[in-house]
């Protein structure tokens, strides 16, 4: 399903720490744009009905079942992708949009 790396896992739980969302699990949304690409969501939520929660490098995720088909195979990364620019980003094979521009669409706030 969907998988975290470990630097992603780090910077998740920094930014829940800072956030005061420590017992919180961080979700991640997917949906397909009108030109086939996909955009990417995620912050600290409550889990709720008919959720998927999946954890991954310590860290619980949380998927709605709209999200779910979107992420299968994807991993979430935290990565510097100019100097001094980190971002968390989505390799998700299923996004045949993110392959032209890395940086469009697939970087992701975390907040709270």
């Amino acid at each position: 399903m969907l998988k975290v790396t470990l630097e992603a896992a780090k910077q998740i739980r920094q930014a829940a720490m800072q956030s005061g969302a420590d017992d919180m699990a961080l979700r991640v949304a997917a949906t397909r744009d009108p030109q086939g690409a996909i955009d990417y969501g995620m912050g600290f939520d409550v889990e709720r009905e008919n959720d998927l929660q999946i954890i991954s490098e310590g860290v619980t995720l949380l998927v709605s079942h709209h999200s779910k088909d979107l992420l299968v195979g994807t991993v979430l990364d935290f990565v510097e992708l100019h100097p001094g620019d980190f971002r968390f980003i989505f390799v998700n094979p299923n996004d045949a949009g993110a392959a032209a521009d890395a940086g469009s669409g697939s970087g992701a706030a975390v907040g709270g």
